[in-house]
């Protein structure tokens, strides 16, 4: 059964290096422009787009290999350690929502009573006149919170490094990242028009070596990095990128969208699980759509760095502020967080236990730390597809990781944990897994 589908796999694969590479007839590399006077029609259709023909290719292979699109599942309600699809119950291992507060009363009522004072929309940008008094409030407490200066709010987390990059760096700068880095600082980089640098995964060396070779070409340096590596659960180690970047005279950024609020005894992130000052840091990145349940992102830093971001960056001065309703529950969220510790105790506990319990079930978990994200890495798109098809029936939803989006060797189920798993979930959850893997393997 392996051995058919490994074959139907490859010729996919074959089919899809032979779409890349026809031509019409008689047409060569020299010729391919279009003729004036006429257009072909792969340049005025977007069905004829190469991002359509690629997704028509993984519809038509996951149609004959009999697995459903993995992608844009219906939640008929809140997401937490358990969610409704399709009128089912199914333990949930899809989304961010880690100390459950997303459904939170408290963090529900902020929202409701910001919608009823303000309306549902601020209704211009944030300079102009869309500043509202949640909006301070948020902002007060989250610099408060990673003891800084000052913090700015955006509309989108994406937006935030894109914005951010964008705006700081320029034609005679540097960016250096960690080689796993999230889309948005890349795109970020792209737009600033610095020179753009990958290193090796949690590879301080590989990056001193690219410092001690380059740095002195450059003005502005910044060096990118995340507190939680969402694909494969690891952390870097901070101290040492804080010794580098001092010593070479950069800065540094760190997008803590998966860690904030999850790593940490008190939940403050990579600086309180590495026993780092947060002033160390020049950028402290987030976003607001995971543990503080709203949407958007932050910058957390020094005031000069926040007021020209507040003035200049692009996705902020040119954005509609951010929605009171959305504000409100994130600064609620916050205050629970820090009233509530248990939970953060409970996702630790549960989180360490689904490492724990994976491992003995010898499933690849990578270099997995235990806090939150758990991946479990089955080296075939094909089967990480197959294999969350199957759990969904058993009622459990996690979703497939393919390629490109990692090597298709790394291919994997990616679990988000909750505090409000249980044991006896993560049993149930990891035995199905083991079945449903030795039927597609055996």
């Amino acid at each position: 059964m392996s051995q058919s589908r490994e074959a139907l796999k490859q010729r996919l694969l074959q089919e899809a290096r032979q779409r890349r590479q026809q031509r019409p007839e008689g047409e060569t590399p020299s010729t391919s422009l279009p003729a004036a006077g006429k257009v072909d029609e792969r340049f005025t259709r977007f069905d004829r787009h190469p991002g359509y023909q690629q997704l028509k290719l993984m519809r038509e292979g996951g149609q004959r290999l009999g697995i459903p699109d993995p992608f844009f599942k219906v939640h008929e309600g809140t997401a937490g350690a358990t969610t409704i699809i399709g009128g089912r119950e199914c333990i949930n291992f899809a989304s961010y929502n880690y100390l459950g507060l997303a459904h939170h009363p408290k963090v529900i009522q902020a929202g409701i009573e910001a919608l009823e004072r303000y309306g549902s929309s601020v209704s211009a940008s944030r300079p102009v006149s869309g500043e509202r008094p949640i909006h301070q409030a948020l902002e007060k407490a989250i610099a408060e919170t990673y003891e800084v200066e000052d913090a700015v709010v955006f509309v989108s987390g994406h937006a935030t490094n894109v914005s951010t990059l964008g705006y700081l760096l320029g034609p005679k700068d540097l960016i250096l990242h960690d080689e796993y880095i999230h889309n948005s600082t890349v795109v970020g980089a792209q737009l600033s028009g610095a020179r753009r640098m990958s290193f090796a995964h949690n590879d301080p060396a590989a990056l001193e070596t690219l410092l001690a070779r380059h740095r002195h070409q450059f003005e502005r340096v910044v060096i990118v990095i995340e507190g939680l590596y969402s694909m494969d659960g690891d952390a870097p180690d901070l101290k040492r990128f804080v010794e580098i970047k001092q010593r070479h005279q950069t800065w540094l950024m760190v997008d803590e969208a998966h860690s904030f609020a999850v790593m940490g005894k008190e939940g403050l992130g990579l600086r309180e699980h590495c026993g780092v000052p947060a002033q160390d840091v020049d950028i402290w990145m987030g976003t607001l759509s995971k543990t503080m349940s709203g949407c958007g992102g932050y910058i957390a830093g020094c005031q000069a760095l926040i007021e020209m971001l507040r003035y200049f960056a692009p996705g902020f001065l040119y954005s509609v502020g951010m929605p009171a309703q959305v504000a409100a529950p994130s600064l609620a969220a916050l205050a629970v967080m820090k009233e509530e510790p248990e939970r953060l105790e409970r996702l630790h506990d549960i989180s360490r236990y689904f490492l724990e319990q994976a491992k003995l079930r010898d499933f690849d978990v990578g270099e997995s730390i235990g806090v939150a994200v758990v991946p479990v890495i089955v080296g075939s798109s094909v089967l990480a597809a197959g294999l969350s098809d199957a759990l969904l029936k058993h009622d459990i939803n996690v979703q497939p990781i393919l390629h490109p989006a990692v090597p298709e060797k790394s291919a994997r189920l990616r679990f988000f944990l909750n505090c409000d798993h249980t044991r006896g979930q993560i049993d149930a959850t990891l035995d199905a897994l083991e079945a449903e893997w030795s039927a597609r393997t055996s």
